[in-house]
C-alpha cells in the first residue's frame, strides 16, 4: 500500500488539505498528517485539523509521495521550515512523488525541484517567482513526471484523483471517482 505524507502548517487552506486526505484515504491509501508543531492546526478560514503526528515523528519515515496543501500563510510557513525543503529533496532524490496545490509550489521552487518543469499554481504564485527554467501552465493539473502540481482551492478534487492515479492506478481512481458522483 502506498504512503504518503501530508504535513500541515498554521494557515493552511482546509479544503486542498481534507480533500486530499479524503480521497486518497478512501482509495485505501495510508496517508499520515503530520503537524509542523505538536498540536492542533488551525486553517485559513478556522476550520481547525487535529494531525495525525508531527514532521518531527516521521523524519525518518518512508513515503511515497509527499503533498504540500496551499493557503496562506500555510503555504508561507512551509516554504520557511527547512525541515519540509530537505523531505522535498530527498523524496525526488529517491525518485519519490512531491505535489502541492495552490500556493505551496512555491515551495516545490524553493527546493528547487522545478527547475526545467511544467508547474501550475494559484494565479501570480509562480509569477512572482524568479523560475525562468519553469514552464507555468493554466492547466488544472499539471504532471511532470513525478512533480504534480495544481491551481487551488476548486481543483482540488481533480488534483486528489491524479495523485490516486499515480500511486494506485486508473481503475483506483475511476472507482473513487464515480462514489463521488461528480458531474
Amino acid at each position: 500500500m502506498a504512503r504518503v505524507l501530508i504535513p500541515l502548517a498554521q494557515g493552511c487552506e482546509e479544503l486542498e488539505a481534507v480533500t486530499v486526505i479524503d480521497l486518497l484515504r478512501r482509495a485505501g491509501i495510508e496517508v499520515v498528517t503530520a503537524g509542523l508543531e505538536d498540536g492542533p492546526v488551525t486553517c485559513s478560514r478556522g476550520v481547525v485539523l487535529v494531525p495525525d503526528t508531527t514532521l518531527d515523528a516521521v523524519l525518518g519515515d518512508d513515503f511515497d509521495m509527499m503533498v504540500l496543501p496551499g493557503g496562506l500563510p500555510g503555504a508561507d510557513h512551509l516554504n520557511q521550515d527547512p525541515r519540509v525543503i530537505r523531505l522535498l529533496r530527498q523524496m525526488a532524490d529517491r525518485g519519490k512523488y512531491t505535489a502541492a496545490i495552490c500556493a505551496a509550489p512555491k515551495v516545490l521552487a524553493s527546493a528547487g525541484l522545478l527547475q526545467g518543469r511544467q508547474a501550475t499554481s494559484y494565479p501570480g504564485v509562480l509569477d512572482a517567482l524568479d523560475l525562468p527554467d519553469t514552464a507555468r501552465k493554466d492547466a488544472p493539473v499539471v504532471v511532470d513526471e513525478r512533480v504534480i502540481t495544481s491551481r487551488g482551492p476548486g481543483t482540488a478534487m481533480d488534483f486528489a484523483l491524479e495523485l490516486i492515479e499515480k500511486l494506485a492506478g486508473r481503475e483506483q481512481r475511476d472507482t473513487v471517482e464515480s462514489a463521488l458522483v461528480r458531474p
